[in-house]
């Protein structure tokens, strides 16, 4: 499959903080695992193809790459919390900045988490409102049409 975004994308359009974020840290399997993991269940694999292909270009830019950059950070952020190297695990620190507690990393990724399920969810209804267009969408095949999970509840459909 062709590439549906770039890291230098993923970095634009989830890691709007204000700081800079290298691209080097956006590794290609952390896109492609939030596109297998989050993306595919809900388009499905030939229409996912088809926009790759240069397809449905709306579709792409507005709707799918949102959820894929933001699927992606919430893989990637737990990595830029800590430094890896040949000593083990460690967290930078500097005179002028401290390491978030876990408290903040826990709010941070339950902000990534619900951003993302709400873009996902608006992706959702584009392809309810798109599918006669969409020719390669199966509604069938879309998770999330057999079940959801809100508020700690699971509903199957």
């Amino acid at each position: 499959m062709a590439e549906l975004i770039t890291a230098e994308e993923v970095i634009a359009i989830a890691f709007t903080d204000g700081q800079y974020i290298d691209a080097g840290v956006i590794a290609r399997c952390d896109i492609d695992a939030a596109i297998e993991r989050w993306v595919v269940p809900v388009v499905g694999r030939a229409l996912l193809e088809a926009v790759a292909e240069g397809k449905y270009e709306e579709l792409r830019e507005h709707y799918l790459k949102p959820v894929i950059a933001l699927y992606t950070r919430q893989i990637v952020q737990p990595r830029l919390n800590v430094s890896t190297s040949q000593a083990g695990l460690s967290v930078v620190t500097t005179s002028s900045r401290k390491a978030a507690d876990e408290a903040a990393r826990r709010e941070l990724q339950r902000s990534l988490k619900a951003r993302a399920k709400f873009l996902r969810q608006r992706l959702e209804e584009y392809l309810d409102e798109h599918k006669a267009e969409l020719t390669e969408y199966d509604e069938k095949q879309n998770i999330l049409k057999r079940c959801r999970c809100d508020g700690g509840f699971v509903q199957i459909h």
